[in-house]
This record gives structure tokens, sequence and C-alpha cells, in this order.
């Protein structure tokens, strides 16, 4: 390699760490409202459903913004996009921390801007997509996915920062580290040499977007792997309080190590999707998510049984979202990468909003959790099945005709 190639390899791995931490900040700002509902429960006497409401508003706004942003980012680029919407963060951000907190109105008025944050997804994954090959393209998207782990800063922090500083601390630091983030990325962030922009409206791309097998074959598929991670990270530490009678701190600190393998799994996923193929990673991970669920669903002790299906299912549902996006890299054509991810990202975004509610709402009339737990259980080996036969159908067509010697990218 010759001295002056260097500055050029180097680029992809720049862009993906920039791109990783805006998306870390971002969803670091999404998730402030989580750890700290409880109090908020307490505070203002909020009913089960109340407060499930207040954690999944942004959940449900993050993810439907996907869609529009995911196309204007296969219009404007990484570029634009990244710096824009970390810096629409910070009004709901500050907001929630000097105004909002007062009232359930005030909550659910924050947290529906605050979804906002949740959007910086789908501009990650086709700015990253861009800059790798398509035999690395899952573990780079994997490696950008950890970013998720924002959801563990916010959780490991959030409170100890109201204890320390008073409520408005989490949310001030949130808003300086947005605004940092987005003067780093306005002077360094560059969009892949050679980046194909669409020439159609936004209507007509995300028309023919709808009409592609891999965008509802993906979204369902990631409605039940990063939609069971959303709807544990935001709604663990009320189960945990409830089923387990822990104290605030010790759930928040427990959601934290969920988040925290999920986000080490998700990386994972994408890489063995790279050597073994995204469906049979998908197949393995689901699995595991259904036995999980089911040994959960009896509500076993934390210590160890309730230990271990919590974790496996994190390891589970972290691979499983990785191993989703790699089959999205692969399959979906590069100019509607940025509109597939949109759509797909909404699904499980969209995945995470119901759970919280069903769970609230299945407490409230039952006093257990058992039901919900089943669900899940009963959804993932739908999932399973879909992955199995049409999913497995779509790639083998999909990709046959283009595998490249050597690849390992035939399913």
């Amino acid at each position: 390699m010759s001295a002056g190639d260097a500055p050029v390899d180097r680029r992809p791995a720049l862009m993906l760490t920039l791109a990783t931490v805006g998306f870390a900040v971002n969803f670091w700002a999404w998730a402030l409202l989580s750890p700290l509902a409880p109090r908020f429960k307490e505070a203002l006497h909020l009913s089960p459903f109340q407060q499930a409401l207040v954690v999944a508003v942004p959940v449900v706004v993050g993810s439907l913004g996907r869609i529009p942003v995911g196309a204007l980012t296969d219009r404007y680029g990484g570029r634009v996009m990244f710096p824009l919407v970390s810096l629409a963060t910070v009004v709901p951000v500050l907001y929630l921390g000097l105004a909002g907190q007062t009232s359930l109105v005030g909550l659910l008025v924050g947290g529906f801007f605050l979804g906002i944050g949740g959007t910086t997804f789908a501009i990650g994954v086709p700015f990253v997509n861009a800059w790798f090959p398509p035999s690395r393209r899952g573990l780079a998207v994997g490696v950008f996915g950890a970013g998720m782990g924002g959801t563990a800063i916010s959780a490991l922090t959030t409170v100890s920062l109201v204890d320390v500083g008073g409520t408005a601390t989490p949310f001030v630091v949130t808003a300086v580290m947005l605004c940092g983030y987005a003067a780093v990325a306005a002077l360094l962030l560059r969009d892949a040499p050679g980046r194909v922009v669409p020439d159609e409206s936004m209507a007509r791309r995300l028309a023919d977007t709808v009409r592609l097998r891999v965008t509802w074959q993906a979204s369902a598929l990631y409605a039940v792997a990063f939609g069971g991670y959303v709807a544990f990270s935001v709604y663990l530490p009320a189960y945990l309080k409830t089923a387990y009678s822990l104290t605030q701190a010790d759930a928040a600190n427990r959601m934290a190590g969920f988040v925290l393998l999920a986000v080490v799994m998700r990386p994972i996923g994408g890489w063995l999707s790279d050597r073994f193929t995204p469906t049979r990673v998908l197949a393995v991970t689901l699995l595991v998510v259904v036995v999980g669920a089911t040994v959960q669903a009896f509500t076993p002790g934390l210590a160890p049984l309730g230990t271990i299906a919590f974790l496996s299912m994190a390891a589970a549902l972290g691979a499983g979202s990785g191993a989703t996006f790699a089959l999205v890299a692969l399959l979906a054509p590069a100019n509607k990468v940025g509109s597939v991810t949109g759509v797909v990202g909404a699904a499980g975004g969209l995945g995470g909003f119901v759970p919280p509610l069903l769970m609230g709402v299945i407490y409230g009339w039952y006093g257990t959790y058992a039901l919900g737990l089943v669900l899940l259980a009963l959804v993932a080996l739908a999932a399973l099945l879909l992955d199995t036969t049409a999913v497995a159908r779509t790639a083998r067509r999909a990709l046959s005709p283009n595998l490249v010697e050597g690849s390992k990218t035939h399913v």
C-alpha cells in the first residue's frame, strides 16, 4: 500500500466512528424518559398505562419519523442530515429538562418531539452502507447499530445525574452533547464518493420502496428483533420494580446490563451474517427469544434463571437486529437503502411501541406480566417461520446470480 492510499483507507473507519457516535448521542437523548418513568409515576400519580405511554410516545414518533428521514438521507446524505437532526433534538431535550416534567401533558408533548432523536438510525445505515463493499456491510452496519447503546448511557447516568444536580441536569448535559456532536459532524462528516443520489421525488421513491419484497420481510423481522430490544429497554425498569420489588436504581442498572449485551451482540450479529448469511443467524436468534420469553413467563427467580433468560434474549435480540440490516444491506437497491431503512426502522420502533403499552394494560387487568411474555414467544415463533421459509427464498433468488468467488453471502 502506498503512502498516498492510507488516508483513503482510513476514511471509512472514521465515517463509521462518527456515525456511530452520532447515533449513540441521539439515542441517549431519545431514551431520557425511560429511567425516570417510575419517578414520574409517583410524582404525578400516573396509572400503569399512563406511565407506559410516557415512555412509548418517543418510540413511536422516532419510528415513524424514520420513513421521511431515510428518504431525505437518500437525497441529501448523512453529512447534512446528522447535524440537522441532532440540533433539532436539542429543543425537546431542553424543554423536558426545564419545563415539561410537571404534568402528564408536558411529558407527552416533550416526548413527542423527543422522538426526533430516534430517527438518526435511518440516517446512519445508508450513510455507512455507501462507505463499505457488500462483503463488509454486515459488520459495518452492525457496528453502527451498536450506537443503540446510547440507551444504556441514559440508563446508567440519568437517575444519578438527577440525584446529584436536580431534574434538569441529565437533559442539559445531553443537550450539550448533541450540540457538540452537531458541530463535529458538520466539520468532519463526508458522504461516500460515488454515492448514488436518486432523482425521483420522495413520494415516488417511497412508493417504489414499499413494493420491494425485502422491505416488508425485513420489517417483520426487525419488528420482533429490534422491537423486542426497544420494548425491554424502555419497560424493563418498570417490570423489574413491579415483578421483583427492585429499587429504581437497581432496576435501571439491570436494564443497562441488558442493553449493553444487546449492543455488543449487534455487530457480532452483522459479522456472523457476513460469514454464515443473515437468515441463518436470524433463525438461531429468534429461537433463543422463543425459549427465553417462555421461561420468563413463569417469573422465575432472578438468580439465576431469570437473569439467564433476560440476558439470553438480550444477546439474541441484539444479534438479530444486526442480522436484519445485514440482510437489508445485501438486498436493497443502492439508491433506496435509506428509504428501505426508514420503513424497516419504523417497523422496529413500532414493534417496541406496542409491547410496553400492552404490558401496562395486561398488568393492570391481571396483576401479572405472564401473558405479555407468552405473546412475545408466539410472535418470535411466527418470525422464525417467516425467516426460514419466505425470507430464505427471497435471499436465494436475489443473491445467487451475484455471488462472488470466495464469498459466503449465499443462503
